[in-house]
C-alpha cells in the first residue's frame, strides 16, 4: 500500500483549487432525529476522489493516510454528483481563465473517443471493438483545446447526435471585459458530424461550420486544428479512472469525467500564475 504524505495532497489539491471548490460544496446540516452524512473533514475526502481519479485506484484500495475511510469517500462523492459539484466546479475554472482572457472563442473543436466499460447504465456494443460493452467521451473544446463541456454515452451512439447537447452545455464564462461568453465563432468537427440539419442548426445559432463533408473534403484541412482537441482527450485519459470504465452508473462515470475537464483546465490557469 502506498503511502501518502503531505506533500502528495499539496499536489494533488493545491491550496488555490480547493479555494475554488470550498465555496461549490454543498452544506452539511444535521437533522434533529440525528443519523445522515456525518460531518467530516471535506478536504481530506475532496484529495482521496482525485486520487481515485488520478491513479484509477478502486475505492476499497484508497491509502488511508488520507484520512477518510474509502466509504465515507464514495459516500461523499456520491452525494456531491447529486448536488452537480463538478459541473460547478468546472465552470469555476473556466471563470477564471476567462476573466483571463486565456479561452479562445474564436472556434470550438468537437471529438468523441471510446472506453471499454464492464458494466452499467451509458454502455453499448462498441462498432470498433468486436462489439464489446463501451462507452464513449464526447469533448467539445475551445480553438486551443481547453474543454469547455463533456458528454457520456454508450459507444454504439453515432458521434454525432452529441452535437446538439455539447453546444448547448457550454456553460456562460467570464470575458476579460464585456458580459459572459458561451458561443465560439465556429464549429470544427470531421465528417461524423456532417449533416444538412446541423449545417442549419448550427447556422440558426450563429455559429459558422467548419465540419467535412463526407466524399467531398479529406479532413485534412481540418487536421490543422484536430490536433488540439486529440490532445485534450488525451489529457482527460491521464486520469486514469477514465481509461477503462469500472463505475455501475453511468452518472458516476461522467462526474469522473466532468472532474477531468475540471482539472485539465485547472493546470492551464496554474501554469498562467508560474
Amino acid at each position: 500500500m502506498p503511502v501518502v504524505g503531505a506533500d502528495l495532497s499539496k499536489r494533488l489539491v493545491p491550496d488555490e483549487l480547493w479555494e475554488l471548490a470550498a465555496p461549490l460544496l454543498p452544506s452539511f446540516a444535521a437533522r434533529p432525529q440525528g443519523g445522515g452524512t456525518a460531518p467530516c473533514d471535506e478536504r481530506a475526502v475532496f484529495t482521496a476522489v482525485v486520487y481515485a481519479l488520478t491513479s484509477g485506484c478502486a475505492w476499497r484500495h484508497l491509502p488511508p493516510t488520507f484520512g477518510t475511510s474509502p466509504a465515507t469517500a464514495h459516500r461523499r462523492f456520491t452525494v456531491w454528483t447529486a448536488a452537480g459539484l463538478w459541473r460547478r466546479l468546472h465552470r469555476a475554472v473556466l471563470d477564471e481563465l476567462g476573466a483571463r482572457g486565456e479561452v479562445d472563442w474564436t472556434s470550438a473543436i468537437v471529438d468523441a473517443a471510446s472506453v471499454r466499460a464492464k458494466r452499467g447504465s451509458l454502455t453499448g456494443p462498441n462498432p470498433v471493438d468486436r462489439g464489446k460493452k463501451g462507452s464513449k467521451l464526447h469533448v467539445l473544446s475551445d480553438a486551443q483545446g481547453i474543454p469547455l463541456a463533456v458528454a457520456v454515452s454508450g459507444a454504439n451512439m453515432h458521434d454525432s447526435l452529441a452535437l446538439k447537447p455539447l453546444i448547448r452545455g457550454i456553460p456562460a464564462v467570464r470575458s476579460r471585459r464585456g458580459p459572459r461568453r458561451r458561443r465560439p465563432v465556429k464549429l470544427r468537427a470531421d465528417k461524423a458530424y456532417f449533416s444538412a440539419e446541423h449545417l442549419a442548426w448550427l447556422r440558426e445559432r450563429g455559429l459558422v461550420a467548419r465540419i467535412a463533408r463526407p466524399g467531398i473534403e479529406s479532413g485534412e484541412r481540418l487536421g490543422r486544428h484536430r490536433w488540439k482537441i486529440e490532445r485534450s482527450i488525451a489529457w482527460l485519459f491521464g486520469y486514469r479512472r477514465l481509461t477503462v470504465r469500472y463505475e455501475r452508473k453511468g452518472s458516476h462515470f461522467l462526474a469522473f469525467l466532468g472532474l477531468a475537464a475540471a482539472l485539465t483546465c485547472y493546470k492551464k490557469l496554474a501554469k498562467l500564475a508560474t
